[in-house]
């Protein structure tokens, strides 16, 4: 009981496209491929903020724990 054979994967493929049909098949795919680039446009845009402002603050936090006594 391994992996499906090919012959399980082409009724799977006829039996989603009777129940859905092409035309909706393609827009749920350019639906998905146009929020997937809009993902990836995304991050390249927020990956630079990120690094700028954690290099230009500089800041340090000096603190220090006290241990907590438990009665």
């Amino acid at each position: 009981m391994g992996s499906f054979s090919i012959w399980h994967w082409l009724i799977v493929l006829v039996v989603v496209l009777l129940i859905f049909g092409t035309k909706k098949l393609r827009n749920i795919g350019s639906d998905l491929g146009g929020a997937v680039k809009g993902f990836k446009e995304g991050m390249k845009e927020d990956a630079p903020k990120l690094g700028d402002s954690a290099e230009q603050s500089g800041n340090t936090i000096d603190a220090e724990v006290k241990d907590k006594q438990h009665s």
